[in-house]
């Protein structure tokens, strides 16, 4: 399925996605950085739904979605280049991955330091009650 907005494009179609970038953008996150490419790799394979965001056909973002396409998913990697922020397109991209017919009405969750703002825009709130988490074990 594609969406598009004048010159840029979401797709899900995971045969478009280059690979070899997201892996080397995620290198630079600061929430995956440590990650072995092998698990990049498998982390992505095994999304219920991934997103390609592009530019004149050439890839400038991405997210993906862990989900049971019933009650829950897990908003992951979302990544914008540099030089295309600044356009709304990391809103639309999180909007496109919440509105996609594969997960419709579904609990959303993420893990975010630095992007409150964005996500509270579309509707995310700190956990409740309910939500509790087991941290990553430390590394080392």
């Amino acid at each position: 399925m594609r969406w598009t907005n004048d010159s840029y494009e979401i797709d899900d179609e995971r045969s478009r996605l280059d690979m070899d970038r997201i892996v080397a953008w995620l290198a630079e996150s600061y929430w995956a950085g440590s990650q072995p490419e092998a698990a990049v790799r498998r982390s992505w394979d095994a999304a219920g739904v991934t997103l390609g965001l592009y530019h004149d056909g050439q890839m400038i973002g991405c997210a993906r979605a862990i989900t049971d396409f019933t009650r829950f998913a897990y908003l992951s990697d979302v990544y914008v280049e540099p030089a295309h922020r600044g356009h709304g397109l990391g809103r639309w991209l999180v909007q496109t991955m919440l509105d996609h017919p594969d997960v419709p009405r579904v609990r959303w969750v993420l893990h975010t330091a630095d992007a409150h703002g964005l996500y509270g825009q579309l509707g995310f709130l700190p956990a409740d009650e309910t939500v509790m988490q087991r941290p990553r074990p430390p590394t080392g």
